[in-house]
């Protein structure tokens, strides 16, 4: 898929549903680009799982307080607030950690620089504080995440891990984060009163990010396996 771009978005609360589409698509692209679990091997399995703990594990936390330091709507801070919360109190790093380790794909130094620089581009984007494309971003990842856990469960279940807290929990939690942030994201849109230029900027960033960690090279995707 093309990266999504909007030259000169004007932010109001009317572009929201065209928003959530826009993500729906992508985040449909993404998981079509997938390559098939049964048909990688133990070693590409293994690079998913993690690649995927790379990121997850030492930089969630680190995006959503960028997000929750650059907005400015009280409803917004709330939402993010509750989000930081739930994933210091019940330490989801630490569960991530627990989900590689069982399924023997604790990172490496190549899985680090596997991601490297288009994790420093994101982690970049995030530094600018920017309170609208950020939310934009998080938004679609916590609605990529929810529909990721299932894929993400078969391949470590196909390394031989019985170790399903992580995708479990995100599975379910993270269908209420993305509905939460469609909010935030509204409150903010609200507060608004210039226009955005390219308002889908993190999303193409992370776009990449995910498509490096996915390993959507590898082999067949699911859609030619259908084909």
């Amino acid at each position: 898929m093309s990266a999504v771009s909007c030259d000169l978005l004007t932010v109001n609360q009317s572009h929201n549903p065209s928003i959530q589409e826009q993500i729906d698509r992508v985040i449909d692209d993404l998981l079509a680009s997938l390559p098939c679990p049964e048909q990688l091997s133990a070693d590409e399995r293994r690079g998913i799982i993690a690649r995927y703990t790379v990121v997850l594990e030492g930089n969630f936390i680190y995006w959503m307080t960028g997000a929750y330091l650059s907005v400015r709507s009280e409803e917004a801070r709330s939402i993010i607030l509750d989000n930081l919360r739930e994933e210091v109190r019940d330490c989801h790093p630490g569960m991530l950690r627990k989900f590689a380790m069982a399924a023997h794909a604790v990172p490496t130094d190549s899985d680090a620089l596997a991601v490297y620089q288009d994790l420093s581009n994101v982690r970049l984007f995030i530094g600018r504080l920017s309170p609208i494309p950020i939310l934009t971003m998080m938004t679609f990842f916590e609605g990529f995440i929810q529909r990721y856990m299932a894929y993400l469960a078969e391949v470590a279940q196909r390394q031989g891990s019985m170790e399903q807290e992580y995708t479990d929990v995100h599975g379910v939690c993270d269908v209420a984060h993305t509905r939460e942030l469609y909010r935030a994201l509204e409150a903010e849109m609200m507060l608004a009163c210039e226009p955005v230029e390219n308002l889908f900027e993190g999303v193409d960033l992370l776009q990449t990010l995910l498509r490096s960690i996915g390993g959507a090279s590898i082999g067949k995707n699911r859609s030619q396996a259908e084909n």
